[in-house]
């Protein structure tokens, strides 16, 4: 399916056209055909040669209901200008005009109508060279008339030829439908319409509406119940669970890929003709902001209401008094706040190389998961440095010479507790996630029991570095042979004293009172290999020449470790190749 709007002054036969093409009735209200326009917005369809079919979205050509138009105008990739012969180019032509081009929609028709009451060569002269001069520019023109239905066949073959061109949306991209209607069917329950420009919907799958989660009943596409559809597709939903009253038009349902934000920085077209409040419009959203110029062409904006955005989104913003409008284009969902004095030019400079990259994101932002950037609307590059955290090189360093330096710092302010705890790390780094402290803490530093600590010995106090000197003599002799109690007295390595030293992994505490030099228990392992599997107590205190003071608690942690396996009550094996590996 390919979806295009209409566009253009007021009874210049926009409906008239539609109802030729299609046979349908685009003015769903009684008022409007009274009148004789439309008021609000229309829909109908036809099936092109091709057999594929195109949708119509009728917008309203009075200047009264211009926010209608562009509700309808803004969500679609192409549009139908249409100029009456016997009235040529008009005040609401042009209107209709500037907002397609500031939307920088570049696919488009110009139909003549009512080509039956006068010459259409001076309205399509004027109005190709109005045309020319946008996104749009040189189209293809036809003159028809929808009462005698001259040029229609004309026209359904241009409209082939157009939704040829347009570009095939992808059936993976992020979901986001701006509701255009919102209704009750009885027994159903609340329906929402909308263009869906691209991505793919389910029944029965889940989407977010207004960040609040809503499931999928069923739906529907040009009238016809579907399991699913991709886009491009006009689609009534049916939600479960939501009010009539809770939902409006402007309001969008999502796919979870999508940053939800009430500030945004962008780069405007002639933003020194634009009032400080303007009217911002996406899609079928229309919302006040307040705008503040960074720049010759950037500008912050604070919306009324918080919207789902993506970084390189189009959006219009409007002068209703002076019905002057202006594009932008969104640079950054998540700026950052301007607190310092010429932050604001700052801002304006670093705005200045447009649309970022993800490389220019992760760089601003110092370190950002990847699921934010992909809800920011760019695709992420590298490998986390943890979990799906991304981190600018630069800034990754720097974080490692701070953590250094805190650990340092925390070592000597206190030497009999070395070890800098990871949450007070994270606290003093700033950091959003433990697991970051975790992947900073590489050699020279060490992470070990909840603390992250720099070399073996290093901030001891000289006391105890001499004390762990001897003690490394003692123990080289007989290095299973862990020090009785008045040994460690003896030495000083009590109490605080012998904690610092655990806990700068200088020493192995193998069970309360019980102390090896660190990798004592891999070297266990290494020489049980040597002993028949499986072994007692007995045998293993043997072969390790230890007392079973220390042999029972040491294969006790040897198990904890995994480096040993107990085969019954009395017996061990070594987990992994028992007595193969001998």
């Amino acid at each position: 399916m390919h979806v295009i709007a209409t566009a253009g002054h007021v009874d210049h036969g926009k409906s008239t056209l539609v109802r030729a093409l299609t046979g349908m009735e685009p003015d769903r209200w009684a008022e409007e055909r009274r009148r004789g326009m439309t008021i609000d917005l229309g829909f109908a369809w036809m099936t092109l040669d091709s057999g594929e079919r195109l949708a119509f979205v009728d917008v309203p050509g009075h200047e009264r209901f211009v926010t209608n138009m562009l509700a309808g105008v803004g969500p679609v990739p192409a549009v139908m200008i249409v100029v009456a012969a016997d009235e040529g180019w008009m005040p609401q032509s042009a209107e209709h005009l500037a907002a397609v081009d500031a939307l920088r929609v570049r696919h488009g028709l110009l139909v003549v109508t009512r080509s039956d009451r006068a010459d259409p060569a001076a309205a399509l002269a004027q109005a190709r060279a109005e045309i020319a001069r946008t996104t749009l520019g040189d189209v293809h023109a036809i003159a028809v008339s929808g009462a005698t239905g001259q040029g229609l066949p004309e026209l359904r073959t241009a409209l082939g030829d157009l939704a040829a061109r347009l570009p095939a949306p992808d059936p993976r991209a992020p979901v986001r439908i701006w509701i255009d209607r919102a209704f009750t069917i009885k027994g159903s329950g609340t329906v929402v319409t909308g263009t869906l420009p691209a991505g793919s919907l389910r029944s029965g799958g889940e989407l977010l509406l207004e960040g609040r989660p809503v499931r999928v009943r069923s739906l529907q596409t040009l009238k016809e119940t579907t399991r699913e559809v991709t886009g491009v597709a006009r689609v009534a939903i049916n939600l479960r669970g939501v009010e009539r009253d809770d939902v409006s038009r402007g309001m969008a349902l999502t796919g979870s890929e999508w940053t939800v934000t009430d500030v945004i920085d962008v780069r405007v077209e002639g933003v020194d003709r634009l009032p400080r409040e303007p009217v911002l419009h996406i899609g079928s959203a229309a919302v006040p902001v307040r705008l503040r110029p960074l720049g010759e062409d950037a500008a912050r904006l604070t919306l009324a209401r918080p919207l789902p955005l993506h970084i390189g989104d189009r959006l219009l913003l409007r002068d209703p008094g002076a019905r002057r409008v202006a594009g932008a284009d969104v640079l950054d969902v998540r700026p950052p706040a301007l607190r310092r004095r010429g932050a604001a030019a700052a801002r304006a400079d670093e705005l200045a190389a447009g649309v970022p990259s993800a490389a220019e994101l992760v760089r601003r932002h110092g370190l950002i998961r990847r699921p934010d950037l992909v809800a920011m609307g760019v695709a992420p590059e590298g490998e986390p440095v943890a979990a799906d955290w991304l981190a600018d090189p630069a800034h990754w360093e720097s974080l490692r010479r701070r953590l250094a330096e805190e650990v340092a710092r925390h070592a000597a302010a206190d030497p009999l507790d070395p070890g800098l705890p990871v949450e007070a790390a994270r606290s003093l780094l700033d950091l959003p996630d433990r697991r970051l402290v975790d992947a900073l803490a590489r050699p020279p530093l060490r992470l070990e029991s909840g603390r992250v600590h720099a070399s073996a010995a290093a901030g001891l106090p000289p006391a105890i570095a001499e004390a762990l000197r001897l003690l490394r003599a003692d123990l080289d002799r007989s290095p299973f042979r862990a020090p009785e109690s008045g040994r460690l007295a003896e030495l000083g390595l009590t109490g605080r004293a012998l904690g610092a030293a655990v806990r700068a992994g200088a020493l192995l505490r193998v069970a309360e009172g019980i102390v090896l030099l660190p990798g004592a228990d891999a070297e266990a392992a290494r020489v049980l290999a040597s002993v028949p599997q499986p072994f007692t107590v007995s045998e293993a205190r043997r072969a390790l020449d230890t007392s079973r003071r220390v042999a029972v608690p040491l294969l006790e942690h040897l198990d904890r470790q995994g480096l040993t396996t107990r085969v019954d009550d009395a017996r061990r094996t070594l987990a992994r190749g028992g007595a193969d590996d001998r």
